[in-house]
């Protein structure tokens, strides 16, 4: 009989433990959680001023956005993303778009890529991928400025042709050892300039510029 009462009590203060470090627990979450969400929409906002700095807009940008779905042709995404308007007074002069590599070296290579109004690249970021550290990692703006060279192209700057890395006889650079890397971001760009293209009428004009969603379908 005793046995089984220092049993039950064993059982009592680990089922009073367990209770405790799961309200524990909750309570870290729900005083952090909103902490990470305020991190996580700064760096969020940080990164689009990268692609259209504060001197180009007046708007805020991470709170002017319209959803995307996923598998939209040519932008090719995994998930349900947003995309942002760039706004001047009343007139939209750019938009960020979100974009996936779904061929990089180690998967799925996320971007965003700024265009303006007049089809050019305002800037580009990779957001996402895992890619091999010293090799293909030089996508990221952290390790190189390679990104930096799409600033200013568009589809007629190179012409659609050269819109490839260098080793297949486009534009762009490749990286010492490394081609399937930057090949799958310089296509990746590509595909959102002609989304762009062909979506212009509703990115610049009519159901982003009213804050309705986007088309997206076939």
């Amino acid at each position: 009989m005793k046995a089984a009462g220092a049993i039950s009590r064993s059982a009592l203060f680990l089922g009073i433990f367990a209770a405790l470090a799961a309200a524990l627990i909750a309570w870290t979450w729900n005083t952090t959680k909103a902490d990470i969400e305020r991190s996580v929409r700064a760096a969020e906002a940080r990164q689009l001023l990268e692609i259209f700095p504060a001197s180009t807009h007046n708007n805020s940008l991470i709170d002017d956005r319209f959803t995307l779905q996923p598998d939209t042709p040519l932008l090719e995404l995994r998930r349900e993303r947003s995309g942002y308007t760039v706004r001047r007074n009343d007139d939209v002069v750019g938009v960020i778009l979100p974009a996936t590599a779904r061929d990089g070296y180690s998967g799925d290579i996320e971007l965003l890529v700024g265009v303006t109004a007049d089809g050019t690249v305002a800037g580009a970021r990779v957001v996402s991928h895992k890619e091999t550290p010293g090799l293909g990692d030089g996508i990221d703006i952290r390790k190189s400025p390679w990104i930096l060279n799409f600033e200013g192209r568009s589809l007629i700057s190179p012409a659609q042709p050269d819109w490839g890395v260098k080793k297949d006889g486009g534009a762009f650079d490749q990286f010492t050892g490394a081609t399937v890397t930057p090949r799958a971001v310089v296509a990746a760009i590509r595909r959102t300039l002609e989304y762009q293209t062909l979506h212009r009428a509703q990115l610049f004009e009519e159901e982003i510029a009213n804050n309705a969603p986007v088309e997206t379908g076939p």
